[in-house]
């Protein structure tokens, strides 16, 4: 019974986060903001859903799927986000205004 409960804290907590991540997509102003949701809030919320599946049917097969596919979102979310972020960076996409400087945009002209 706690077990259960547990595990449906764990997908309520996955769920939401994948929820917020979508908000996330939807709402905020720019590329870059808007990567920063989905990979961390999606990673985070895909990553509870799968511990809790794994808990659930608790056979090697799944809990190896699961933990397989936990590191590999880990890894790519990342390096997809730095380059859909570095593409939109070079091929000028407007972004959010700001106040930082940051002197990358005349590093890249130089080259």
């Amino acid at each position: 019974m706690i077990g259960e409960i547990a595990l449906s804290v764990v997908v309520l907590l996955g769920g939401f986060f994948c929820f917020v991540a979508g908000l996330g997509v939807l709402r905020l102003p720019d590329v870059l903001v808007r990567m920063h949701a989905s990979t961390k809030a999606g990673t985070l919320g895909s990553g509870l859903i799968l511990i809790a599946v794994a808990f659930l049917f608790a056979d090697l097969a799944t809990v190896t799927r699961a933990v397989l596919t936990i590191v590999f979102l880990l890894i790519t979310a990342p390096v997809a986000a730095h380059m859909i972020g570095r593409a939109a960076f070079r091929s000028g996409v407007p972004t959010w205004n700001t106040k930082i400087e940051d002197g990358v945009e005349e590093n890249l002209r130089r080259r």
